[in-house]
């Protein structure tokens, strides 16, 4: 079953800070984020533009959005489009919510990586 994409505007950092930080100022107002908490870090996918400079960023990745909602008894969504792009030598930073899941690449690797699943006749297109 083709899987269609999206493709979201902005482009997004992965942020890292201690697991005790304080949430006020760094959750942003509308847009995308993905906030992860654990007792070894927090982490945080935001708008490369709410970065502040004082905090530990990396920059430079792109968010791919599986159009959903998924079902929670579909099997195997994330790994087909993981496998080959791992087959391909591009790395992912995965993100999934209740609806649906998020595939972050690093903007250079966007276009292999469109091109890797559209081969392997895994997407349709973005949008």
């Amino acid at each position: 079953m083709p899987i269609q994409l999206e493709l979201l505007p902005d482009q997004y950092a992965v942020c890292r800070f201690a697991p005790q930080a304080p949430l006020t100022g760094l959750i942003p107002p509308s847009g995308f984020f993905a906030l992860t908490h654990t007792d070894d870090e927090l982490s945080l996918v935001v708008s490369e533009t709410a970065v502040q400079p004082d905090w530990t960023a990396e920059r430079g990745w792109r968010a791919l959005k599986v159009l959903g909602p998924l079902d929670f008894n579909l099997v195997g969504i994330l790994s087909s489009l993981a496998a080959p792009l791992a087959a391909a030598g591009i790395s992912i930073f995965a993100v999934s919510t209740y609806d649906t899941d998020y595939l972050l690449l690093k903007a250079e690797k966007l276009p292999a990586a469109v091109d890797t699943l559209q081969t392997a006749g895994i997407i349709t297109n973005t949008q």
